[in-house]
């Protein structure tokens, strides 16, 4: 048997055994390594993203609740230490991604079903393939499937300096769409004009909507991926052309609006959610994906990074530190 090497194994992972605040995370060093079973794989974690969504499944909150305990996690990139059954596609040392894993991602070993795995390419280190998972895979879907964005449309990334931010900001820019997008600092304007912007705002000043509208004229703005709809939406409604669409990936809160403000330009608000996608569409977005890590489009920008000691702080920081740049990683090695 292939998955043998592993048993009997422990490990350190994140485990939470009840709801909460950051503190019901903790740190266990003697957590058994999983043995892969039919088409799936274990990997040896050198990182793993750390994403909103992970603080909301924590708090008891998310509408999808994991059975306790478990190890939060989606996004990990690593090594392939152990294969099992009728894995076809990948083998032994083979660098590689998830989009989900099974055991979870906070550990130094997590098992995943081999079709959430996909294969590394050399241009890209292991840090940056922690942060392809959620914060791309979202804004490919926000942007391509929810949208439907097409070359010569303008979209507005509200919030663009961050994980999924920047990912909108190159895929936008790679489809041939006319990219602006907004940040609350000048550092984080800059990332976002060199990873695929063509304008950017910084969303501190009072009066940045007036700049926008005056960038684009009487014809106002085709698309919005909305990051914060419980703060911006009303002014997103403004902002829109003719058919336009916002297009809402997170927000925090309720928020009020005139319905009425959709009615003259016939708008939509649609929702984007990346765990409706098929498996079929995760192919889809894969591929479209792998093709812009090989040109080179698809560069993720590393933000802050965390030991697993750390994950406290790091579930803290991703909700209450407000213009982040670039995606927060824990590093395992």
């Amino acid at each position: 048997m292939i998955t043998m090497a592993t048993a009997g194994k422990l490990m350190r992972a994140i485990r939470v055994f009840e709801f909460g605040g950051p503190e019901v995370l903790k740190l266990q060093s003697d957590v058994a390594v999983p043995i892969p079973k039919d088409h799936q794989v274990l990997i040896k974690v050198h990182a793993c993203g750390v994403n909103p969504v992970e603080t909301y499944i924590r708090s008891g909150t998310y509408r999808r609740k994991p059975l306790l305990p478990y190890t939060p996690g989606s996004d990990v990139a690593g090594i392939i230490e152990a294969i099992g059954e009728n894995v076809s596609t990948f083998k032994k040392g083979d660098r590689v991604f998830t989009t989900a894993t099974i055991s979870g991602g906070y550990a130094e070993y997590a098992l995943a079903s081999d079709h959430t795995v996909y294969i590394l390419p050399e241009k890209l280190d292991l840090k940056q393939g922690a942060a392809i998972g959620i914060p791309y895979f979202t804004a490919y879907r926000a942007l391509l499937h929810s949208a439907r964005a097409k070359a010569g449309e303008s979209v507005l990334v509200h919030g663009a300096s961050g994980g999924v931010g920047i990912a909108a900001c190159q895929i936008a820019r790679a489809y041939g769409l006319k990219v602006l997008g907004t940040a609350g600092t000048e550092e984080g304007q800059n990332t976002v004009l060199q990873n695929g912007a063509h304008e950017v705002f910084n969303h501190r000043e009072l009066n940045y909507i007036d700049k926008i509208k005056k960038s684009v004229g009487e014809k106002g703005i085709d698309v919005i991926i909305e990051m914060l709809a419980n703060v911006n939406l009303s002014n997103d409604l403004d902002l829109l052309s003719y058919g336009g669409r916002v297009i809402v990936v997170g927000s925090r809160g309720p928020i009020e609006i005139n319905p009425r403000d959709t009615i003259p330009k016939e708008t939509s608000i649609i929702g984007t959610a990346l765990y409706s996608s098929t498996k079929e569409e995760f192919r889809k977005f894969a591929m479209a994906l792998q093709a812009g890590m090989e040109i080179g489009w698809l560069k993720p920008v590393i933000g802050s990074q965390y030991s697993l000691e750390k994950v406290v702080q790091a579930h803290e920081n991703i909700i209450h530190s407000s213009g982040a740049i670039g995606k927060m990683i824990l590093l395992l090695e």
